[in-house]
């Protein structure tokens, strides 16, 4: 896509992607230069808001955001992660948008169509900028991902339990523990 001279930037497309008709309730992102719109669920809205309360125990409001844009490393990769935690001075570039330096923690609830995204190009993307900790929540499995240790581009450590086993953290930045036994299934 080309618009004006050149090639399209995030900016452009975020700007084009906000006068088109979208309709209501629908969340959107842009991941390596392809726009994404999908409805929110229920149950997807539920988790959502679950690890968001459980990152209050540590995290002021003001630090823990949702569907908030982001700029990450790679081709046109414009995230809206599901939940982000900041550090602690975290602060905007110079567009108004969060960096990626400044986040400890990224969880992201997989819809059905837009899975492999989160499995593939936004995890390497948080782990090119070094998002320390980032989690994948799958509700269609009942199950879920983390991975830590970010360096050259690549998480170096994965671990993956059932919905009922704690998300044990208290080793990382985040340090607490997130309770998955009131994560609802799709």
């Amino acid at each position: 896509m080309t618009y004006g001279s050149g090639e399209l930037t995030l900016d452009e497309m975020y700007d084009w992607l906000e006068r088109m008709p979208v309709p209501e309730g629908h969340k959107s992102e842009i991941v390596g230069g392809h726009i994404f719109l999908w409805p929110q669920r229920d149950t997807h809205w539920d988790i959502i808001a679950d690890i968001y309360d459980q990152l209050r125990a540590k995290y002021p409001r003001k630090r823990v955001k949702s569907d908030v844009r982001m700029d990450c490393p790679g081709y046109l990769n414009g995230f809206a992660p599901d939940v982000v935690a900041l550090a602690e001075g975290a602060r905007k570039d110079d567009r108004g948008h969060w960096r990626p330096d400044d986040v400890e923690f990224v969880a992201e609830v997989v819809s059905r169509s837009t899975a492999g995204n989160d499995h593939g190009p936004k995890k390497d993307a948080y782990a090119a900028a070094g998002v320390p900790v980032y989690l994948i929540v799958d509700p269609y499995a009942g199950e879920w991902h983390l991975h830590t240790l970010p360096r050259d581009g690549k998480y170096h450590a994965a671990v993956s339990f059932g919905f009922g086993e704690d998300v044990d953290l208290t080793g990382t930045v985040v340090d607490l523990a997130l309770k998955t036994d009131d994560f609802p299934r799709d």
